[in-house]
C-alpha cells in the first residue's frame, strides 16, 4: 500500500529513490519547471547539455530517466515535459505526475517536485500520481509489483490548511476513480448484476461512510413494481437485473442532487446482436453506474453538505428465447409505453426507469452518466465526453467542474426535431426507443431520456468514448477502465456545496 504525503523540502537534498521534476519549453530552450530549480542549480552549466543529451525539449509527453551520479541526494531523476512555460496548468501537472509514476515501479520512495505552489496544483500532483500508478492485477499470475511504498509531494504550502484539504480531496477522488476502474476492468462473468450489487454493498460496509444508506431491488420486486425497462433489458439473461440505490443525507444540506448511472454489466446487443469484435470491451457498459456509486462514496467521505441520491440500474443484455424482441412494447416505470426497435439501444431503457424513480425523491437537479451511444464517440473521440441537458446553467457548471477535475466535456444539443421523433414516430406506443435515421444518434438518445425527467434541471453525460481506454496509457489515464466522470461529479457536488 502506497502512502501519499505532503512535505516541505528541497528536491536536491531529498534522499528518495527517485525525484521527479518538470521541464518546460521557453524561448531560451527547455528549463526546469517551478519546483525543480534547485536541482537545475546543482547541475549548473551541465543542466542544458544534460537535457539535450536525453532529448528533453519540454514538450508534453516527454520523459527521461537520468542517474544523478551524486550531483543531488537522490540517485535517479525522472524528467517529464509540461509544455509551454506560460501555458502550464493543473491539468498538465496532473498528466505529468501520472506519466512519471509509470516510470518508477521498482522504487521504494518517490518525491514529486512538480509545480505545486497552490492548492489546485497540490491536488493535481497527488491525483496524477495516484491514478498514473494504478494497476489492475486481480487476474495476473506471478509477482505483482506493489509500487512505491511512499510518494511525497514537495511543496512550500505543505503545512497550510488549504493544501491539507486539497490532499484529502485528491485521496478521495483518486481512490474513488480507482474503484470505478476496478469494477469496469472486472470481467463481466465475474460482475453480473447480482455480483455488482453485492460489490457495492460490500464496499459500503467496508468504508462505512457517514450517513449513507444502500438498498437493492431484486428481479421479483422490479417486476412487481413495474420497472419495465430494466426487466425488459435483463429478461434475456440467466443473470437477473438489480437496482441499487445509495442515499447520502448529511446535516445542513440545502441542495439535493440525484445521480443515475447506466449499469449494463455486459452488452451483447440482445437480439439486435453486435458483431463479435464490438463485444470485446462491453464489460465497460456499466461504467456510468460505477462512476455514480464511486463518486457518491467520495462525496460522503469528504463530508460535503449536499444530499445525494444515486441510482444504478443493473442488467445484462443477452440473447435467449425470452429476450425482448424488436417491435415489442415495454411499459416503463411510471406507466409510459415504449416501442423497442433495436435491442442494442438498451441503456436508455434502464436509465428511463431509474430517472423516473429519481424524480420521486424531488431532487433539485439530476445528472445521468452512461456509455450510451457510439454516435457520441464518433463525434467527440475517446477523450471527451458529451453533455446534453434541459438547463444551460447546469450544463455550464458540469463542464466547468470537469475542467477543474481534468476531464473534458463538450456540449451537444437536444433539438426539437429529435424530441418530435421520439414522441411521434411510433404508431403503437407513447414513445419510440430508437432513431430510424443514421444520424444524430446521441441527440436522439438524450431526447428520449428527457421524456422521463420532468421539468427539473437535468444533464446527460454520454461517456461512450472516454470510459474505456483500449489503447496504451497516456498521462494519468491507464489502459482499460478510466473512471472518467468520478472527478467531475465530486467537483459538481463541491460547487453545489458552495466551494
Amino acid at each position: 500500500m502506497t502512502s501519499y504525503t505532503l512535505r516541505k523540502g528541497a528536491p536536491d537534498k531529498t534522499r528518495a529513490d527517485v525525484v521527479v521534476l518538470g521541464v518546460v519549453r521557453t524561448p531560451q530552450g527547455p528549463q526546469a519547471a517551478p519546483g525543480g530549480e534547485r536541482v537545475a542549480s546543482a547541475y549548473g552549466r551541465r543542466w542544458a547539455p544534460l537535457l539535450s543529451t536525453v532529448g528533453l525539449t519540454g514538450a508534453t509527453g516527454d520523459v527521461a530517466k537520468v542517474p544523478t551520479g551524486g550531483t543531488v541526494a537522490s540517485p535517479l531523476l525522472v524528467l517529464v515535459g509540461l509544455g509551454e512555460a506560460e501555458r502550464v496548468d493543473a491539468g498538465d501537472v496532473r498528466r505529468a505526475a501520472g506519466l512519471a509514476m509509470r516510470q518508477v515501479s521498482n522504487a521504494a520512495s518517490v518525491a514529486l517536485a512538480l509545480p505545486a505552489g497552490d492548492d489546485e496544483h497540490v491536488r493535481a500532483v497527488l491525483e496524477g500520481a495516484m491514478l498514473g500508478g494504478y494497476r489492475f492485477t486481480t487476474y495476473t499470475t506471478g509477482p505483482r509489483p506493489d509500487g512505491p511504498a511512499e510518494v511525497v509531494v514537495l511543496t512550500e504550502v505543505a503545512r497550510t490548511k488549504g493544501a491539507r484539504r486539497a490532499a484529502e480531496v485528491a485521496h478521495a477522488v483518486g481512490e474513488a476513480t480507482a474503484l470505478a476502474r476496478d469494477w469496469v476492468n472486472t470481467p463481466a462473468g465475474d460482475l453480473t448484476p447480482e455480483l455488482f450489487a453485492d460489490a457495492v454493498v460490500a464496499e459500503h460496509d467496508r468504508r462505512r461512510p457517514g450517513r449513507v444508506e444502500v438498498s437493492v431491488l431484486g428481479d421479483e420486486e422490479l417486476r412487481e413494481r413495474g420497472f419495465g425497462g430494466i426487466v425488459g433489458v435483463g429478461r434475456g439473461s440467466a443473470n437477473p437485473p438489480r437496482l441499487v440505490r445509495l442515499d447520502y443525507t448529511p446535516r445542513g444540506a440545502t441542495t439535493h442532487l440525484a445521480l443515475v448511472g447506466k449499469g449494463i454489466t455486459f452488452d451483447s446487443g440482445g437480439l439486435s446482436i453486435k458483431p463479435s469484435g464490438a463485444m470485446t470491451t462491453m464489460k465497460c457498459d456499466m461504467a456510468g453506474a460505477a462512476a455514480v456509486v464511486a463518486a457518491t462514496l467520495a462525496i460522503a467521505e469528504l463530508g460535503l453538505p449536499v444530499r445525494v441520491s444515486a441510482y444504478a440500474p443493473l442488467a445484462e443484455n443477452m440473447v435467449s428465447g425470452d429476450a425482448t424482441r424488436p417491435g415489442d412494447v415495454l411499459t416503463m416505470y411510471g406507466g409510459r409505453t415504449v416501442e423497442v426497435l433495436n435491442t442494442d439501444a438498451e441503456g436508455r431503457l434502464v436509465l428511463a426507469d431509474a430517472l423516473v424513480l429519481a424524480g420521486e425523491s424531488s431532487p433539485d437537479l439530476v445528472v445521468d452518466v452512461a456509455t450510451l451511444t457510439g454516435a457520441c464517440a464518433n463525434a467527440l473521440g475517446d477523450r471527451v465526453g458529451g453533455v446534453l441537458g434541459n438547463d444551460q446553467p447546469l450544463v455550464d457548471r458540469t463542464v466547468a467542474a470537469g475542467a477543474r477535475a481534468g476531464e473534458a466535456w463538450w456540449q451537444l444539443p437536444i433539438t426539437d426535431e429529435m424530441t418530435e421523433k421520439v414522441r411521434t414516430r411510433s404508431t403503437v406506443a407513447d414513445l419510440m426507443q430508437h432513431n430510424t435515421d443514421t444520424w444524430g444518434g446521441a441527440l436522439y438518445a438524450a431526447a428520449f431520456l428527457q421524456e422521463f425527467v420532468g421539468e427539473r434541471p437535468w444533464a446527460h453525460l454520454d461517456i461512450a468514448g472516454p470510459a474505456f481506454n483500449d489503447r496504451g496509457p497516456y498521462g494519468h489515464v491507464t489502459a482499460g477502465g478510466t473512471g472518467f466522470t468520478v472527478g467531475t461529479l465530486v467537483e459538481l457536488a463541491t460547487d453545489l456545496a458552495g466551494g
